[in-house]
């Protein structure tokens, strides 16, 4: 069996970093194409962040947006990379490196593409997906799956859902995204918890505060366990991630970042 601790490190990777929204600045047809302005991250950006219970660094996580873009069926594509591991230190107990990676229309936000590998000590697997969103459906390795269109993956609904207006938003509203993950789809809630300071490894920031709805499982204890801080900027980096789990609680901090698309007026010289 997987220890609760180190198990924490994947789910960190692809359910906490995955639930990082709020408000929509734009909301999409679910019928005709979709248009939403990208005014949060740009290419070559890179954020690192720390995984720590309590005082101990177990691993690190890095969310890049590769420098260059691609053509895929004729729309041009962002290529979004999030990557965990645990710190060697660790490897010894339990070896944790996984990658989620998309390919996200510029227009819509939209995946076109969508690939994992994990590698968790012995245990290794894979998936990529192939979306085709007028139809509502996606083609992966078991064969063709109904989604509602715009679903999202593990590494661009970060990025989609960074795009966010939050000036209409008041304490309590929830808002839902559709992520797809292993073969299946999951309806989120994610509730807006208002604003406020927190210091950070990089100093005081200002943040917005959101909290996901959980499934409670062998990891997490309740169903609103976990809360997300981002940046009160046009940024809406992710600050930090804190979860209740069986054994405590576990933090994710960002520790760095580099090649922001704007100024980062919510961090607090």
């Amino acid at each position: 069996m997987k220890k609760r601790f180190l198990l924490l490190i994947g789910v960190i990777i692809f359910s906490g970093l995955a639930l990082i929204c709020s408000a929509f600045k734009n909301v999409p047809t679910l019928i005709q194409g979709r248009k939403i302005e990208n005014t949060s991250y740009s290419l070559g950006e890179v954020l690192q962040y720390r995984i720590h219970y309590g005082p101990i660094n177990a691993g690190i996580v890095t969310m890049s947006v590769l420098p260059k873009t691609h053509t895929i069926n004729g729309k041009t594509a962002y290529n979004l990379r999030v990557e965990g591991e645990t710190l060697k230190s660790f490897d010894w107990a339990y070896k944790v490196r996984d990658k989620f990676e998309s390919w996200v229309d510029q227009e819509s936000q939209a995946p076109l593409r969508y690939a994992k590998t994990v590698r968790e000590n012995t245990y290794f697997n894979q998936d990529v997906a192939i979306y085709d969103h007028e139809k509502a459906t996606l083609r992966n390795k078991k064969g063709e799956l109904e989604i509602p269109r715009y679903t999202q993956d593990i590494a661009s609904a970060i990025y989609y859902l960074r795009n966010l207006d939050y000036t209409s938003a008041y304490i309590g509203k929830r808002f839902p995204i559709d992520i797809y993950l292993d073969n299946q789809i999951y309806n989120l809630n994610i509730t807006f918890m208002g604003k406020e300071t927190i210091k950070t490894d990089i100093g005081k920031v200002r943040c917005i505060k959101i909290k996901p709805k959980l499934v409670v499982d062998r990891v997490f204890k309740n169903t609103d366990g976990m809360t997300v801080w981002v940046s009160d900027d046009e940024n809406h980096v992710p600050l930090r991630i804190k979860t209740e789990i069986q054994v405590g609680s576990l933090t994710v901090d960002l520790v760095s970042y580099n090649n922001v698309k704007n100024p980062f007026t919510a961090l607090i010289q």
